[in-house]
């Protein structure tokens, strides 16, 4: 835990090519996102590196705050973390139960199918509260100086 909050670099870093490992694998499968009456349509590798780059910035990020020596608050970059990376987790686990509708559709399976949107769409909003979480903590790390140590 403590490897977490005081190197949180290093979790986004290393799990860059794993999302971009998990996108290509997936193929040219798209990614369907329904917004009211607009489908947006984007292909799992693009998404993928779309994401690694988000998390390549927010990763250097941390490691600049780390290296221009200020502090960061353990609580707000562990929120940040469990938000973020285990928000993408439960998103995928939860694309992988997601049932395509049979020829002879049935009630259950769209009761199912919405019950899963619903469901993703709280995750990806509390995904989102943590992506404010992380500007807060830079914007805290900014302000609030090391102590400095005697000796």
């Amino acid at each position: 835990m403590k490897f977490l909050t005081d190197k949180p670099y290093l979790i986004f870093w290393l799990s860059i090519p794993i999302i971009i490992l998990i996108g290509f694998l997936s193929g040219t499968e798209p990614l369907d996102i329904n917004v009211h009456d607009t489908y947006y349509v984007i292909e799992h590798g693009v998404f993928s590196i779309l994401i690694s780059i988000i998390f390549g910035i927010i990763g250097l990020g941390y490691w600049i705050m780390q290296k221009a020596n200020r502090r960061l608050s353990k609580w707000l970059n562990l929120t940040h973390i469990v938000l973020t990376i285990g928000g993408l987790l439960l998103i995928r686990i939860l694309l992988q139960l997601f049932r395509e509708p049979k020829t002879e559709t049935l009630m259950s399976d769209f009761d199912f199918n919405e019950n899963l949107n619903i469901a993703m769409f709280i995750i990806a909003l509390i995904m989102i509260f943590g992506q404010i979480v992380y500007p807060i903590n830079i914007i805290r790390g900014i302000i609030i100086k090391r102590k400095k140590t005697s000796g």
